[in-house]
């Protein structure tokens, strides 16, 4: 790996592909993650000539799907089809698995193509979220995934993946290339900001004295309502909490493992963090179906292991 003290004026200069082959990052994986960074780059055209008109249907979940969720999906679907690496991929935009590969590639794509699509009409930072597995998903994620990565739109564009050594920062420059901007992000033991998502009204027994916690020991609120420019945020602050827990009205959550939850948790398992849904880390928990959600509390190793600790001392 490169030095962790490398000065500012030097990580400027390794771009994406060179952090990657001194890392050891295995050749096709390599040529598949800069492939999708690249693709970023054309969802973030996309989203920059947006009408923010909505497209008039609603994807398999029943959500109205903005033009650029369907857009976004389209153009990875497409430039992942010919990348020769990729045998099957899943979005949570499509109802199926797609086999785009000849049967013989080597990896299996999990996309969540325009992650916080609605808030587009309000001009907030907006991602994608990729999952890269070497076997079929729907999976335990602790056994299949390789890679992941999330890409943010916002004032910068900026890309931040692991392939299991360590998690690290890109930002797209002016010349279009991906600069290292942060190598081994490092989560601190305790944050100090919490981002919560389901109405307060609907909440546990449990996670109300969880969030009651954390505001007694001084925790600033910072939701934004998308879950990559909220993870970001706990990422670049190098600690906190995200959550959106299990409701009354929805014991399973809103989050969908195989799309959002396996890759954060690895990139934030890779940055020093914990992902759990009260009880299992999400990383062992075993995905049934696509559409399968789970609470999700994902953060620095203290908030989570504390939600652990609510959700040990009785059951709601």
């Amino acid at each position: 790996m490169l030095n962790n003290n490398i000065s500012d004026a030097t990580k400027y200069f390794i771009d994406l592909r060179r952090h990657m082959w001194v890392a050891g990052i295995e050749l096709d994986l390599r040529r598949l993650i800069w492939q999708i960074a690249v693709t970023g780059k054309y969802i973030s055209a996309k989203i920059h000539e947006s009408n923010r008109k909505l497209a008039g249907l609603k994807n398999i979940y029943d959500e109205e799907q903005l033009a650029l969720d369907r857009s976004s999906d389209r153009i990875l679907r497409n430039q992942l089809e010919f990348s020769g690496f990729v045998r099957e991929y899943a979005s949570e935009e499509l109802d199926e698995i797609i086999k785009i590969g000849k049967g013989d590639e080597k990896y299996y794509i999990t996309a969540d193509p325009l992650d916080g699509s609605s808030l587009v009409d309000t001009n907030l930072a907006i991602g994608t979220i990729i999952g890269i597995h070497n076997e079929p998903v729907p999976s335990q994620g602790r056994k299949s995934m390789v890679a992941a990565l999330y890409i943010t739109y916002g004032p910068l564009i900026t890309m931040v993946y692991s392939a299991g050594k360590g998690t690290h920062e890109f930002v797209l420059n002016r010349e279009g290339e991906y600069v290292l901007s942060e190598e081994n992000i490092t989560l601190k033991q305790r944050g100090s900001i919490y981002s919560i998502g389901g109405l307060k009204r609907d909440w546990t027994e449990n996670h109300a004295r969880y969030v009651g916690f954390l505001d007694d020991e001084g925790y600033k609120l910072r939701y934004s309502g998308g879950f990559v420019p909220d993870i970001n945020q706990i990422m670049i602050k190098r600690g906190g909490v995200f959550t959106y827990p299990a409701l009354k009205n929805s014991p399973n959550g809103k989050l969908r493992l195989v799309f959002e939850l396996q890759p954060m948790a690895f990139l934030v398992e890779q940055a020093g963090g914990r992902a759990t849904d009260g009880t299992r880390d999400i990383l062992d928990i075993t995905a049934e179906t696509l559409d399968q959600r789970n609470p999700i509390y994902i953060g620095s190793p203290f908030e989570v292991e504390k939600a652990r600790e609510f959700f040990a001392a009785g059951k709601d």
